[in-house]
């Protein structure tokens, strides 16, 4: 087939042109901001690796929260830091534990508002591994499904609006389930991290998490990042167990994952834009090396195009704010 000469440019020659047949479009319902809870009060403490993202206090939680509502942001997603930590985690799944108080504390002062709770140990291990491990850092599948029930009870009781199990244990997805239904909360739907590959885009996030292992490495219960088709496997088998949507983590470094999973998922899609991703994004438009904004769009958008239905991004609020009423 011959195309007479121009054909292909006629709409892309105006603004009004290009916004008439753009096939991917991003919208602000899609985006859930994470943040970083911690002990005290007032806190607002940096992370060297993530500028612009925070280490905060309850208090100061629900003040950044409400500026993100405000911009349009209607989901976020908890991470704990807890003032002191064991081997099995106990901070986490504790009832008055530190992301139990921040949901609490959120719902009560934006009840509109959408909170996930991440459900993984590793913020609340002495040793920094998802669960329960042996010494030599083998991970306990069993005893970290009971931690990790307890864990997602405890949040849904609190208020989460969704919980989500991230420590890559077989059978976490049905036994979270299994508990929420058993106490009267079947309706509160979880987000699966059903394919999260032991990634090294993860190391900033551990610095604002304080969860790097002090062991061993997450490679023997974290997927292999040369493997796809297992990846499908992953996602089959937590939608057989209860999970309401899937993600895959990272997302730029696996948008060929991403695409396969959404073209085969009966349930909502998410990605992760991971830490890793944010921060090369920050050092570099630092450096006037690129232009930031165009940059997270851009990213943004692959993401969306390749398929995810909803992305965690910590580029949630820039984002908003270049979306502007969108």
């Amino acid at each position: 087939m011959s195309f007479p000469l121009h054909r292909m440019r006629r709409l892309r020659g105006q603004p009004w042109a290009r916004e008439m047949v753009r096939e991917t479009r991003l919208h602000k319902s899609m985006l859930i901001e994470p943040f970083f809870v911690g002990e005290g009060k007032g806190k607002r403490e940096p992370v060297k690796s993530m500028p612009g993202v925070l280490q905060l206090s309850v208090d100061t939680l629900i003040e950044e929260c409400a500026l993100s509502q405000k911009l349009g942001i209607g989901s976020v997603i908890l991470f704990g830091v807890p003032g002191k930590k064991d081997p099995v985690g106990s901070e986490g799944y504790a009832e008055d534990g530190i992301i139990a108080r921040a949901i609490r504390s959120l719902k009560k002062a934006l009840p509109d508002l959408c909170v996930i709770a991440d459900v993984c140990l590793c913020e609340y291990t002495d040793h920094g591994h998802c669960g329960v491990v042996e010494k030599n850092g083998r991970l306990l599948n069993d005893p970290t499904l009971e931690l990790l029930s307890k864990e997602g009870l405890v949040y849904a009781q609190a208020g989460a609006d969704m919980v989500a199990p991230s420590a890559m244990a077989d059978g976490q997805v049905r036994a979270i389930r299994q508990a929420l239904d058993a106490s009267g909360l079947e309706t509160v739907p979880i987000l699966s991290y059903a394919a999260k590959y032991a990634s090294a885009f993860y190391g900033p996030f551990r610095e604002a998490a304080q969860s790097a292992p002090q062991f061993g490495d997450r490679r023997s219960y974290q997927m292999d990042p040369a493997n796809a088709r297992e990846a499908l496997r992953e996602v089959e088998l937590d939608i057989e167990e209860g999970a309401d949507l899937v993600m895959v983590k990272p997302a730029l470094s696996y948008l060929d994952v991403l695409r396969r999973v959404a073209e085969r998922s009966p349930v909502p899609v998410a990605a992760y834009n991971v830490s890793g991703e944010y921060s090369m994004v920050k050092a570099a438009a630092e450096r006037g090396w690129i232009d930031g904004d165009r940059t997270l769009m851009e990213i943004l958008t692959s993401i969306r195009r390749a398929g995810a239905d909803v992305i965690i991004t910590y580029h949630a609020r820039e984002a908003a704010r270049i979306l502007g009423g969108s």
